[in-house]
């Protein structure tokens, strides 16, 4: 029995698979979509789509630099469970996943699901059913960042929160010790502290609007002198930029002087000099609905 593309889509719309699977299933059994589910089934695909229902905001933020610093990668992989970061098969996928998105630069995760896994011949999106099928939870790769430039990579609280810093600079002092813990030092403050923005070129407009509006109503509320609100203003703003700026924050390690200033220094004590271009910031599950466990509820389903 023959079938047509609308089959092939009912069935991938049913089952979640990719399409060539589903081509696959419907050419193996005919074009009978009973007989195609059941094919999916027996190779673990319908299986590994049936789980991909299930809440994953668990799992790992990690970040990995190329062995010449040249590139860097923050990627997301979420998981049902914390404990499944752990696990060593799931680590080993989303390093794989990063070697991948390092090497090929894809252009998205549709896209890197697409590309030949790195060291191995097959596809991410396989791997991706495999590790479903091994580890048994749902696994899905959120996102991804790739920067290149001369990149440092922070992860803390073994993947909780990820960071990569770019930077410019001389290959002669990325390549010495004391530029990558300098490079790592930043990493620490962007996951500690958050910043929103590079330096206060990077503030959009609209938003140092907002802030000025913000603190115009705060200063009139104090009846003052309109010149004294007016330099109220200016401070307000001023103290508000620098605490959501990198360069302009006050350097945690050292609280005497700010971030710019810190790597201004380690530029100096290297003979040149070392300017951060951008940073990326992950934090595992941010933004993302969490799974509610009742083992109550559970254990009572397990009965039944």
């Amino acid at each position: 029995m023959a079938f047509t593309a609308k089959d092939v889509k009912e069935l991938r719309e049913k089952t979640g698979c990719g399409m060539m699977d589903c081509k696959k299933a419907l050419t193996a059994s005919d074009g009978d979509m009973e007989k195609a589910l059941d094919f999916l089934r027996e190779k673990g695909l319908a299986a590994a789509t049936k789980k991909a229902g299930r809440i994953a905001a668990e799992g790992v933020a990690y970040a990995e630099i190329s062995a010449d610093g040249k590139v860097g990668v923050a990627i997301e992989v979420n998981a049902e469970t914390d404990f499944v970061a752990e696990n060593a098969q799931f680590k080993d996928f989303v390093k794989t996943c990063a070697d991948t998105v390092l090497e090929q630069n894809p252009a998205d995760v549709e896209a890197l699901l697409q590309c030949k896994a790195s060291g191995t011949d097959k596809t991410v999106d396989a791997l991706l059913k495999e590790k479903i099928q091994t580890i048994g939870e749902n696994i899905k790769i959120r996102r991804f960042e790739r920067i290149e430039g001369h990149v440092a990579s922070y992860i803390h609280a073994g993947g909780k929160i990820c960071t990569l810093v770019n930077f410019d600079t001389t290959d002669e002092i990325a390549a010495k010790p004391e530029f990558s813990e300098m490079g790592k030092n930043v990493g620490m403050q962007v996951a500690a502290m958050s910043p929103e923005y590079l330096d206060d070129a990077h503030v959009p407009a609209e938003v140092v609007e907002r802030e000025k509006k913000i603190a115009s109503e705060q200063a009139a509320a104090s009846g003052k002198p309109a010149n004294v609100i007016e330099k109220m203003v200016v401070g307000k703003v001023k103290k508000t930029l620098k605490e959501i700026c990198l360069v302009d924050q006050e350097y945690v390690k050292e609280g005497k002087q700010s971030v710019g200033q810190y790597i201004d220094s380690v530029g100096k004590t290297l003979g040149g000099k070392i300017t951060a271009t951008g940073f990326i910031r992950f934090v595992k599950g941010e933004g993302l609905e969490k799974r509610q466990d009742n083992f109550a509820e559970e254990i009572a389903n397990m009965v039944k």
